[in-house]
């Protein structure tokens, strides 16, 4: 193990459980306990939003009082630096003047402007020099990260020339794209800002310049992997995609669970225990949501659940169209989630004109999902894309067989008649026929109960991911250094 050792700072704007929008978070809050656990020394860096720092669960420490930030000639940061542990990983709390201030919960941590990721991305280089981390790697996720590897390579590049960057992304589609002006408030020359390098139809994009400037860059799935080379899932970047694959710098590494959290054996969120030897459990919770949420209570009614952002990349308009069709299977739905005013406004129609049968929860409520995933029959997700999609092995994990549009990971975890239900296209009617076949099986109890027992037996640790991504880490270590070589000779 010693001579595999590594130090990895690990950097990303939401951090579970400390703050949560999506599944960022979750791998944010899994995957470097997992490297831990396999015996690396893992730090994560996160924003020191204000509802962290204000939460009386967390025991918060001064790690850095005072740490000067130069931006630019006319902008300094005096920023400081709080410590928290997530179990065995350090947990860097990064602020400065009235940054991330504003964010009092988690719906509210992505706030308008990028000055604030200007500043975080100096920060967290300056302040993994001065409390003396030395890492091997640098592990960035997201656009708001993109900055730091080109700092890495650009700006700070005598002290960080021989370190390995690795960029994560977790959705192609958000790619943090702003006015060229970026480059002189981050004090970068104007000489970037090419093709190659920086420029992207003529604006500053944060994640391709991560991707540019890091040694390795992976994504959260070997199938979103190969799509995202490809017009329709490319997002104008595809090209850069192939690219970076041909150079053997793109890897897709399916996402892994936090199975001591997502366990229904001892779920607090849930109104009783199961696991798979004793399914008696999910029969209650089915009832208890029925009744919380104001459904008839039908055990032998298929009860399908969505946990999601509300939005067309999920599929929710294919749902729009077939709602008012459940009757009729017969069937029961319940989504919970945030989002497109339209579609929630649709979603509210529907409750209010089929109360029997479907149920709309507009608000972000962690125990009221861990309830969805656990009392649910089936869980939908007919995601027009989906980079890994951690809604169907959580549902897997809980005895709720999914049922998914063939994209992304969804491809690589779900198997049409093995763990769950699989359509091709982005059709209302493959959806429905899906949902008429799962809801067949559903009326056999032991054809049902494969399905149930399939999905809970599934691996969905973090183990062999993590495995993958300490490859890919030494993959880019090894680049780096011969890129270190080069240049030095």
């Amino acid at each position: 193990m010693a001579g595999n050792f590594l130090k990895i700072l690990f950097v990303s704007a939401e951090v579970s459980p400390y703050a949560k929008v999506g599944g960022l978070a979750d791998v944010a809050g899994s995957l470097p306990k997992a490297l831990a656990n396999a015996g690396h020394q893992v730090t994560v860096a996160m924003p020191a939003y204000q509802m962290i720092l204000d939460d009386p669960r967390w025991t918060i420490e001064t790690a850095i009082e005072h740490l000067p930030v130069t931006i630019n000639a006319d902008w300094t940061v005096d920023a400081w630096v709080k410590e928290v542990w997530m179990g065995d990983v350090r947990v860097l709390l990064i602020g400065g003047e009235d940054f991330f201030t504003g964010a009092n919960s988690s719906e509210h941590i992505y706030l308008p402007g990028v000055e604030q990721y200007i500043f975080w991305s100096h920060a967290v280089l300056l302040a993994s020099k001065k409390l003396g981390l030395n890492p091997n790697v640098v592990h960035c996720n997201d656009w708001q990260t993109g900055l730091i590897p080109v700092l890495m390579r650009e700006k700070y590049a005598a002290a960080w020339s021989q370190v390995a960057a690795l960029y994560t992304i977790h959705n192609l589609a958000y790619q943090g794209e702003f006015d060229r002006s970026i480059l002189d408030q981050a004090e970068l020359s104007q000489k970037l800002f090419v093709p190659e390098k920086l420029e992207t139809w003529g604006r500053f994009n944060f994640l391709k310049a991560g991707c540019v400037y890091s040694d390795q860059v992976t994504t959260v799935s070997p199938t979103y992997a190969q799509e995202i080379k490809l017009p329709r899932y490319g997002c104008t970047l595809e090209g850069l995609m192939q690219h970076l694959d041909e150079q053997g710098r793109l890897t897709g590494i399916l996402n892994g669970l936090d199975l001591e959290f997502f366990n229904p054996a001892t779920d607090p969120a849930l109104p009783t225990a199961y696991d798979l030897e004793d399914l008696s459990g999910k029969v209650t919770c089915k009832a208890r949501l029925q009744s919380e949420l104001g459904l008839p209570v039908k055990p032998g009614v298929p009860l399908m659940g969505i946990v999601s952002r509300l939005s067309h990349q999920k599929g929710l308009d294919l749902v729009l169209e077939i709602a008012s069709r459940l009757h009729a299977l017969p069937g029961q739905l319940v989504v919970q989630g945030l989002g497109d005013p339209w579609i929630a406004g649709q979603l509210q129609q529907l409750t209010e004109r089929f109360a029997e049968n479907i149920c709309f929860a507009p608000r972000f409520d962690a125990d009221l999902a861990q309830r969805i995933y656990a009392g649910a029959d089936m869980f939908l997700m007919p995601s027009a894309f989906e980079p890994c999609g951690l809604g169907q092995m959580i549902a897997m994990r809980y005895g709720t067989v999914p049922i998914v549009r063939k994209t992304g990971g969804l491809a690589d975890t779900v198997f049409e008649g093995k763990n769950g239900f699989v359509f091709d296209q982005s059709d209302p009617g493959q959806l429905w026929a899906a949902l008429e076949r799962a809801s067949e099986e559903f009326q056999v109890i032991s054809d049902w109960g494969h399905f149930v027992k399939a999905g809970m037996s599934m691996d969905f640790s973090w183990d062999s991911s993590a495995s993958e991504y300490v490859d890919v880490y030494h993959k880019a270590m090894a680049g780096r250094a011969v890129q270190s070589a080069a240049a030095a000779s």
